[in-house]
């Protein structure tokens, strides 16, 4: 179904364009919203009459894109990632990343119009990310990505792990030769004495 797009609609084109489309998708959500209208005679005579408002707004739109494009070639975004030894990331940095990054310093960019090298980046260096803009004009940020190291804390946990259960043994020792029995039998073996064997019941003579 063809439709004159009534504003602009992410990710399908902007005030004026021509657009095909499935008939469903037009009468369930473009035309509730008033973001299009259908494609009769009557539609393109309108949008015929607001061409000067139109391609003034795509003016506007061209200007501020060069402006964000010197804004973004301007400044470089620096990422700290942890890494191993050999540069390689534990993880990767992708284009919602460099979305995040950006939205940090005031400039909101649909992730979708960020172009990463390989569609992520795994190693520590610096790249160029390209990022698509307004019509053709494109910007490239520079990102560098630092690698943080990861310190060997999970070899001394191993080697102190042990300690805690010989701990728990000395100490269950420890208590066991602080009861009253223990010590008798320390004091007697002192005196060179034996203990005496707990007496044992013995059964009555039978006549």
């Amino acid at each position: 179904m063809k439709v004159i797009l009534n504003q602009d609609v992410p990710n399908l084109g902007e005030l004026g364009d021509v657009k095909d489309v499935a008939a469903g998708y037009a009468r369930n959500f473009l035309f509730p919203r008033n973001f299009a209208l259908a494609f009769t005679p009557k539609a393109v005579a309108l949008f015929e009459k607001r061409a000067a408002e139109i391609e003034a707004l795509k003016a506007a739109k061209r200007l501020s894109s060069t402006s964000l494009k010197e804004k973004i070639e301007a400044d470089e975004i620096v990422i700290a990632v942890t890494a191993g030894q050999n540069g390689k990331l534990y993880g990767a940095v992708t284009n919602a990343t460099i979305y995040d990054e950006l939205l940090k310093k005031g400039i909101e960019i649909d992730r979708k119009k960020i172009e990463v090298p390989g569609r992520s980046l795994k190693s520590v260096g610096t790249y160029k990310v390209l990022i698509h803009l307004y019509e053709k004009e494109e910007a490239t940020l520079r990102v560098q990505i630092q690698g943080v190291e990861v310190k060997a804390e999970e070899n001394k946990s191993a080697d102190e792990s042990p300690k805690p259960r010989r701990e728990r043994r000395e100490r269950r020792h420890s208590e066991e030769d602080d009861s009253p029995e223990a010590q008798m039998r320390a004091f007697l073996a002192s005196q060179g004495l034996e203990p005496e064997e707990d007496a044992q019941p013995t059964a009555p003579a039978e006549n």
